[in-house]
Formats: structure tokens, C-alpha cells, sequence
């Protein structure tokens, strides 16, 4: 009896189709110079959690519902009087994606949430950093699925980065587009 063990789409659409293509189109002489994703970090910022303390854990459940992984509460890291702020106090969410949990993320992202954006004509092309990661700001988190938008406290926003080992925003934008990254014309 074999085992198989589960191989997610894009890490596979990676390997077999964008790696070679890649490789050719730069002309890079060794596969491990290829750039590639090394994760996906999505951060989600939420003001009115010092007022109200349940709102994180709103964040929390909803972030882990998205990603399939725990999240993690964003400590504030200095006192500002002028937004009743104080330090050590929660005023965010994020979670860290690796490995098959983020190239499932992403396959997601691409083939369903994106779509359902409200009047979406593509993502901004000028969003990369000059080292090869790219920032995707998400104005309503009701866009997955996976939230029941009976039992969300409000719609919230989200920013979610791509990490690659890419040199530079040529080279990302290239493996961002080839694994159907929806970006707008020029």
C-alpha cells in the first residue's frame, strides 16, 4: 500500500510550470537562483480595540478561520496619551504563513476571495519594495469564505505581504503574476 501525501496545487504549479519558466525567461544558470515565496504575513490592524477588548478576539477567531492557523494578538509598543494608547496592550492580529499552509492561502486568495472583491479591476503594480516582497491591502475581510458575515462585529481591513526570495521587483512581480496574481494593466 502506498502512501501518498498531499502535495498543495500552486506549491505544485510551482515546481512543475513557474520554476523552469522563470529560470528561462532570466536566464539564471542554477534552479536555486530561481526566486521563490517564503511566506505569507498577514497583519490585521484594529484601532478600536483599545476601547473594546473584544474585538481582538473577534480578529483572532476570524484571522484562524482565514488562514487555517493560530493567530497571534499585536502588542502596542509605546504610550500615546493622544490615542489613549498604553503600552502592552493589544491593538492587532497577524498570523505568519509557511510552507503548504501558504501556498494553499495564496491559491485561495487568487481563485476565490479576489473575485468577490467588490468593483475589482486588478491589484496595484507599485506596491513591491525594491527587495522583491510585495503588500496587498484588503479594505473588507469579508471577501473569504470562510467569515460568516452574520456574526462579524464590523468589516475590517487587511494587509497581506508576500515574502519572496526574489532580488528585486522584476523578478517578484514576474512569480507574483505567475501564480495568478490579478494586476492591473499599466
Amino acid at each position: 500500500m502506498s502512501s501518498t501525501t498531499y502535495i498543495p496545487r500552486a506549491k505544485k504549479q510551482y515546481a512543475e510550470e513557474i520554476a523552469p519558466a522563470l529560470k528561462e525567461k532570466f536566464g539564471f544558470s542554477s534552479s536555486m537562483r530561481v526566486p521563490s515565496l517564503k511566506k505569507i504575513c498577514i497583519n490585521h490592524g484594529i484601532g478600536d480595540a483599545v476601547a473594546d477588548k473584544k474585538l481582538i478576539d473577534h480578529s483572532l477567531s476570524e484571522l484562524a478561520a482565514i488562514t487555517g492557523q493560530k493567530a497571534v494578538p499585536c502588542l502596542s509598543k509605546k504610550d500615546i496619551s493622544n490615542f489613549k494608547l498604553r503600552k502592552g496592550v493589544p491593538i492587532g492580529t497577524k498570523v505568519t504563513l509557511r510552507g503548504n499552509k501558504m501556498y494553499e492561502f495564496l491559491d485561495r486568495l487568487v481563485a476565490v476571495a479576489l473575485p468577490r472583491t467588490r468593483d475589482f479591476r486588478g491589484i496595484n503594480r507599485n506596491a513591491f519594495d525594491g527587495r522583491g516582497n510585495y503588500t496587498l491591502g484588503i479594505k473588507e475581510h469579508i471577501i473569504f469564505p470562510e467569515i460568516d458575515i452574520d456574526k462579524i462585529n464590523g468589516i475590517h481591513g487587511m494587509d497581506i505581504t508576500f515574502v519572496t526570495t526574489a532580488q528585486n521587483n522584476e523578478e517578484s512581480f514576474e512569480l507574483l503574476k505567475a501564480f495568478g496574481l490579478p494586476f492591473k494593466a499599466k
